[in-house]
């Protein structure tokens, strides 16, 4: 019997492509440093902070579609900005995957009796001073989430599709300390998608889909 390929950007094309991406290795280099070489900005950053977060690709059949959350406004740090689900990797957490699936129940309510852990990203270290564990996952549709109004507000889902178009990723650019900072940028849906968040997307499309 013939093999059926999966249909493009379905969950099922996913893992598949997770599956044949080439293994991490610990010399892997990824994060902002790669869109500011040579910046001094990285150069400040000395000790550098775990955490972990989850890349939920939701399972709608023939498009799957990319869980993102809406930090709280209240928030002291990077508050209002769009974000996967995650956070800081606490000593209780035996792996990067347990802690990105308690700060997703944590933040949104989705449990991770919804979600199945498919692999991982390279660790993607940020100017902000943080190694961050991108863990990827499906999740089962038919949820209902409860938002932590401390650390969330808002959720929402945009095509895989969408976001896995380099057309779609708009390099943009602000300065700090009097020299410019590159980051990239995928506005969609009145939402702006971008620093940490499109850097940790943009990896994921040149790791499984160019």
């Amino acid at each position: 019997m013939d093999q059926v390929t999966p249909t493009p950007f379905s969950a099922e094309d996913f893992r598949a492509r997770v599956a044949a991406q080439p293994q991490a290795h610990a010399g892997d280099d990824f994060g902002d440093h790669c869109f500011n070489p040579g910046h001094p900005r990285m150069k400040l950053v000395k000790t550098l902070r775990d955490a972990a977060v989850l890349i939920p690709v939701v399972d709608h059949g023939r498009d799957a579609t990319v869980l993102l959350t809406k930090r709280a406004e209240k928030l002291r740090n990077h508050s209002g900005q769009v974000a996967f689900p995650g956070g800081t990797i606490d000593a209780t957490d035996p792996t990067p995957e347990a802690a990105a699936l308690r700060e997703t129940f944590e933040e949104i309510g989705l449990g991770q009796d919804r979600i199945e852990i498919v692999g991982r990203l390279p660790d993607y270290v940020a100017g902000s001073g943080y190694r961050i564990a991108p863990v990827l996952g499906i999740v089962r549709p038919g949820f209902s989430l409860m938002l932590n109004a401390d650390e969330v507000d808002a959720a929402f889902e945009v095509p895989l599709r969408f976001l896995m178009e380099p057309a779609n990723h708009t390099r943009d650019s602000r300065m700090w300390n009097d020299l410019e900072w590159f980051f990239y940028e995928m506005p969609y849906g009145g939402q702006r998608i971008w620093g940490v968040t499109a850097g940790i997307i943009r990896t994921l499309y040149e790791r499984l889909y160019t």
